[in-house]
């Protein structure tokens, strides 16, 4: 199974993104679902329900978002291949700027808004600066000039990334980024892999710098996501 991480700003089109690409990789016979980490409410899941995705959301309410992704990423990975996924995409939202969802090994994608001007590049963080893909949606509504300001300061930041405008209505650019992502990176082990940013300061091991995934490295205020059992057969 490919487990690929999607971060971004609230409201820059991260579901729509994610959307419009894996109908691709369902058009190829691939299955897909999302995992849905957000702080205190999402109807995304809605919107992946009603095409079909098998989805799972997580609600950190009160509980420092950065940790309780980290803390449940392996559990959600272990429900993607319950359900007999091909890809997992996780999805955050509402992340603070201080941390980023990204894991060493895996494909790691950066969604930005081009309306939300040329400063937050730099103000996003290592969401962006540890990011493979950057994604930029809502080009269609700015000016050639602010498109390229843009891309521009992206590569200040993350000179690496390789950059990929998308229209999160239209679809334009999902099919090349179900390029990117049908090559992701495959079956890589999650447990005891490490994240490519650590968390902020708080009252869990992850809190004193633990980098490591695993129910064996967390101590302290853990959260963990609530997941339906499988169903079993009577009989």
């Amino acid at each position: 199974m490919q487990l690929i991480t999607v971060g971004g700003p609230p409201a820059c089109g991260k579901s729509s993104v994610i959307l419009k690409t894996i109908q691709h990789l369902r058009e190829e016979g691939l299955k897909v679902g999302v995992v849905k980490f957000d702080c205190l409410s999402s109807q995304d899941a809605e919107l992946f329900q009603e095409a079909g995705f098998p989805v799972l959301t997580g609600i950190s309410s009160n509980y420092c978002p950065d940790h309780y992704f980290v803390t449940n990423i392996e559990d959600c990975e272990q429900w993607g291949r319950r359900e007999g996924l091909d890809v997992l995409i996780s999805e955050s939202a509402g992340l603070c700027n201080r941390c980023a969802p990204h894991i060493k090994g895996f494909l790691a994608v950066c969604v930005l808004d081009n309306l939300s001007g040329v400063g937050t590049p730099r103000k996003v963080g290592p969401m962006l600066k540890t990011a493979d893909l950057v994604v930029i949606t809502k080009g269609d509504i700015v000016s050639q000039a602010e498109r390229e300001v843009f891309a521009y300061r992206v590569r200040q930041v993350n000179a690496k990334a390789r950059i990929l405008f998308l229209n999160g209505i239209t679809g334009q650019g999902s099919w090349e980024l179900s390029r990117l992502w049908r090559d992701a990176p495959d079956d890589v082990p999650l447990t005891g892999g490490r994240m490519r940013f650590s968390v902020p300061t708080a009252v869990c091991s992850y809190c004193f710098g633990e980098l490591r995934i695993g129910e064996e490295h967390q101590q302290g205020t853990v959260r963990k996501i609530r997941i339906p059992e499988p169903e079993t057969n009577a009989g």
